[in-house]
């Protein structure tokens, strides 16, 4: 038993006269683009407008251009850089070591204030 639906199996915007109602279409060119994954797209483009150079591939995403045997090149990624990586960049690796020194030594006379404050109180 149906529940009564009068728009069952129906979509928001179509009416019963369907493509005659909104009018005719606008004329089309169909253009072949080509990406370097060997991927080949075809969108349509109206005739009254400029066809793009270039047209991203629907299935790998890289540029695709018009001609079948040179596909423009996939763009250079750059590799995942660790925080460490970017430091480097930053710094030499004299500066590194000077800092590295410096956090030593800060790090020796805090252990070495903290040992002698445990020997004064297990002295008094």
């Amino acid at each position: 038993m149906g529940s009564g639906n009068a728009i069952r199996g129906s979509r928001v915007g179509a009416g019963p006269m369907g493509e005659a109602e909104r009018g005719d279409a606008a004329p089309r060119v169909w253009v072949t683009f080509y990406c370097a994954n060997r991927h080949e797209t075809r969108p349509s483009f109206a005739t009254d407008v400029a066809v793009p150079d270039q047209w991203d591939c629907p299935r790998c995403g890289f540029p695709a251009g018009q001609d079948k045997h040179n596909p423009p090149a996939p763009p250079k990624t750059e590799p995942y850089k660790t925080h460490l990586a970017y430091v480097k960049e930053r710094r030499s690796d004299e500066d590194g070591q000077a800092i590295l020194d410096e956090a030593l030594a800060r790090l020796r006379a805090k252990r070495a204030a903290v040992r002698a404050a445990l020997e004064a109180a297990t002295k008094g």
